[in-house]
C-alpha cells in the first residue's frame, strides 16, 4: 500500500483506492439464440501478456452456463485466482465470474490505457497476495480489490506513461514471435534433416553407447552444502544441463562420487516425470560443479562421439518426432510417468556421417545464437518496464 504523505508524491499526483475510479462491470448477457458470440475463459489468458490471443464461441458446446458477463473492448479482464493472468481484449465478449471486468469510470481521472498496467505493479501483486480468500484454491474478493491504494498520476502523465509503456509492450510482442518464428525454425530444420537419413543409418541407442544406459543416486540431500553436489531435476532445460539455480549437496562415499560424477558431454535423460512431455527429455552437459553427480531421476548416457556427436543426439532426441516415439513406451505409476533404461536401449536414433552432423549442428548453433540474443533484448525491454511501473509505483520518484 502506497504511503499517504502526500510529500513522498511528485506534483499533480495524488493517492486514491481503486474502487474510486474504477468499477467492476455486472452486464449479463442471456439471449444466446443469435449470432455466436466470443467468450474469454482464464485458460485464454497468458500470464503475463496482455494481449488476449484465443478465445472460444458461444456456440461451443462446453461453454459453461456461468459465462454470461460482457466486456466491451478495451475492459481489463483480471483473474481472480491467478495475478498474473491480466488482459485487454480488442474486442467485445463474453467471460465468466472467475474474471473481473475493470472499467474506468471517469476517463478525464484513470485512463483505461493505463489500467492494466497499474495492475501489474510489484506494489499491487504484493497487496493481492497478503488479501487471498480461501484456502486450498486460493480466490481474490471484489472488496479488497476495489480497497486497495496506489498513487494516480495527472492525466498528461498518464498519458506519457501509457505511450511508453505501449511500446514496451510492442516491442516485448514482436520479440515473441520473433522468439517463435526462430524457434519453429530450429524444429523445422531439424526434422527436415533427419527425413533425409536413410534407413539403413537408423541405429539403436544401445550401438551408440558403450556403456550403460545408468541410473543415478538420489541421497538424501542437506541443507548444509556437505559432500558433493547434485543436480535436481529443472537442471535438464531447452537441450542443456543448467546447474545453476538447479544444484544442491549429499554425502555420498569417494568411490560413488567417481562413478556418478559428470563430466563434459554427457547426456542425461529425465526418468520420470508427472508431467508425459518432459518424461524423456534430455540435455548435454557441458559446465557443473567440481565432483557433481547425478540423481536417480535421471539417466546417464555416454554416447561415442566418432559415430555420433552427443550435441546432435540431444537435438534429435527432444525434437517432436523422436520424443514421441520413445515416449509411446513410458508408463504411469501412481500418476508418474516413467521410461526405463530397457525403453532407452531400444530407442532408435538416425545417424548420418558426421560430417553432416557438424554442418547442421554449425547451422543450429547460428539459431539459437539468434534465440539468444532475442532473450537477451527481451530481458532488457522487460527491465525497462519494470522501471517504468516503479515511477507509478513510487508516485514518479525515479524520474522516468
Amino acid at each position: 500500500m502506497p504511503n499517504k504523505n502526500n510529500k513522498t508524491l511528485r506534483s499533480g499526483w495524488q493517492h486514491v483506492r481503486l474502487g474510486d475510479v474504477v468499477e467492476n462491470v455486472n452486464s449479463f448477457f442471456t439471449d444466446r439464440s443469435g449470432e455466436a458470440i466470443r467468450y474469454v475463459a482464464g485458460e485464454h489468458i497468458d500470464e503475463g501478456d496482455l494481449k488476449v490471443r484465443r478465445c472460444g464461441l458461444t456456440s461451443d458446446e462446453i461453454i459453461p452456463p456461468t459465462f454470461n458477463r460482457l466486456f466491451k473492448a478495451g475492459d481489463v479482464l483480471f483473474h481472480s485466482r491467478n495475478i498474473r493472468k491480466l488482459a485487454q481484449p480488442d474486442f467485445d465478449g463474453l467471460t465468466g465470474e472467475k474474471l473481473f471486468v475493470l472499467r474506468t469510470k471517469d476517463q478525464s481521472k484513470l485512463s483505461q490505457a493505463l489500467l492494466p498496467f497499474l495492475l501489474q505493479t510489484m506494489n499491487f501483486r504484493n497487496y493481492v497476495e497478503e488479501r487471498w480468500a480461501g484456502s486450498t484454491n486460493k480466490f481474490l474478493n471484489k472488496t479488497p480489490l476495489m480497497a486497495y491504494e496506489f498513487a494516480l498520476p495527472p492525466v498528461e502523465e498518464q498519458h506519457r506513461l501509457v505511450k511508453l509503456l505501449t511500446s514496451i509492450e510492442g516491442c516485448l510482442a514482436s520479440l515473441a514471435e520473433a522468439d517463435l518464428a526462430t524457434t519453429a525454425l530450429e524444429n523445422s530444420r531439424i526434422e527436415d534433416a533427419l527425413a533425409l537419413v536413410p534407413a539403413d543409418r537408423v541405429i539403436t541407442v544401445d550401438k551408440l553407447v558403450p556403456l550403460g544406459p545408468k541410473n543415478g543416486l538420489s541421497p538424501k540431500a542437506n541443507a548444509d552444502e556437505r559432500g558433493y553436489p547434485t543436480l535436481s531435476i529443472g537442471a535438464v532445460r531447452d537441450g542443456r544441463i543448467v546447474a545453476e539455480g538447479n544444484t544442491k549437496y549429499a554425502e555420498i562415499s569417494d568411490a560413488e562420487a567417481a562413478a556418478f560424477e559428470l563430466k563434459a558431454n554427457d547426456v542425461l535423460v529425465v526418468r520420470g516425470n508427472g508431467n508425459k512431455l518432459l518424461t524423456g527429455r534430455c540435455g548435454l552437459v557441458d559446465v557443473v560443479p567440481k565432483g557433481c553427480f547425478y540423481p536417480d531421476l535421471l539417466i546417464r548416457l555416454k554416447f561415442d562421439e566418432k559415430i555420433i556427436r552427443p550435441e546432435f543426439a540431444v537435438l534429435q532426441w527432444n525434437s517432436q518426432s523422436t520424443h514421441n516415439r520413445l515416449i509411446s513406451r513410458a508408463k504411469s505409476t501412481n500418476g508418474i510417468w516413467k521410461i526405463n533404461g530397457a525403453d532407452i536401449r531400444q530407442h532408435a536414433l538416425k545417424v548420418p556421417e558426421v560430417e553432416e552432423q557438424d554442418d547442421l549442428l554449425a547451422e543450429m548453433r547460428a539459431i539459437r545464437s539468434a534465440r539468444k540474443n532475442i532473450a537477451t533484448r527481451m530481458t532488457a525491454a522487460q527491465n525497462l518496464k519494470l522501471h517504468a511501473l516503479r515511477s507509478i509505483e513510487n508516485g514518479g520518484g525515479n524520474g522516468i
